[in-house]
């Protein structure tokens, strides 16, 4: 692990710079997913993963619950559910997911961060660390937000409307002024329909009585703890919903972009 802390300064843009060194490589560890994105567009609400089996294949990561019940964060091997009304609760073993991402969080790339930054500037600072489009990439960032917006869709109910409607209705919250974990991945665009292309975040705030799927945030102090990932697991569902499902859609990038915004 290559621990980014300067004495002589706190720009990121030089931290990046000064440790250029570090930034090839593919890191080690093992991204395991239950389905895919491009199901959830076409309205494959429910899996019979649990939470239990997510647990043995990772300790961190996010995705959904069963009838796209609220989000789901996981770090620490705590998993939490993130309601349509903005509230946070530990998620039981038995829930189960229609999509999840899991990796056992292993940081090769961490930094202070002594600078206020927004959503893009933190991106900006990952994409300079790890340069290449082509590495997957779980990010931890723990600190001080003075702002950090989130959407939460709403438990959804038969016959299961395609996502881009479902999120029509979906409420957003804002924090202000909380401390908090966001927990995420920065996949590859190779992805597209497999998993979310760029950068999808989940934040929950320090009591654990809140968060969501993140549009955006600004944060002013923190810790940034990037692991690279080389190895990605699939285990597709086979219930017939899925197997009826349209999986390459017209447009799936735009729509995948919609749904995450």
């Amino acid at each position: 692990m290559q621990r980014f802390i300067s004495a002589v300064c706190s720009c990121p843009q030089q931290i990046a710079q000064q440790f250029a060194h570090y930034q090839q490589g593919s890191g080690e560890g093992e991204i395991y997913q239950t389905s895919l994105m491009s199901a959830l567009i076409a309205g494959v609400y429910e899996g019979s993963t649990t939470i239990a089996e997510l647990l043995k294949h990772g300790d961190f990561g996010l995705g959904t619950f069963n009838q796209l019940d609220g989000e789901l964060i996981a770090f620490d091997s705590q998993v939490f559910q993130l309601h349509a009304n903005g509230s946070a609760h530990p998620a039981q073993l038995d829930q189960k997911t229609p999509f999840a991402v899991f990796t056992f969080f292993k940081p090769d790339i961490e930094l202070p961060i002594n600078d206020t930054l927004t959503r893009q500037e933190v991106h900006q600072l990952i994409d300079r660390l790890v340069p290449s489009d082509n590495v997957f990439c779980a990010i931890r960032l723990e600190g001080d937000f003075p702002l950090v917006q989130t959407r939460t869709v709403p438990k959804q109910q038969r016959p299961y409307r395609p996502m881009l409607e479902a999120i029509k209705q979906q409420p957003t919250f804002h924090f202000e002024h909380q401390s908090g974990v966001m927990a995420g991945f920065r996949s590859p665009r190779y992805t597209t329909g497999i998993n979310v292309p760029g950068y999808h975040e989940h934040f929950i705030d320090q009591a654990r009585t809140g968060g969501g799927h993140v549009q955006d945030y600004v944060v002013s102090s923190g810790f940034l703890q990037i692991g690279r990932v080389s190895r990605l697991v699939i285990d597709t569902p086979i219930s017939s919903e899925f197997l009826d499902a349209d999986l390459m859609p017209k447009d799936l990038y735009s729509a995948i972009e919609a749904a995450e915004k």
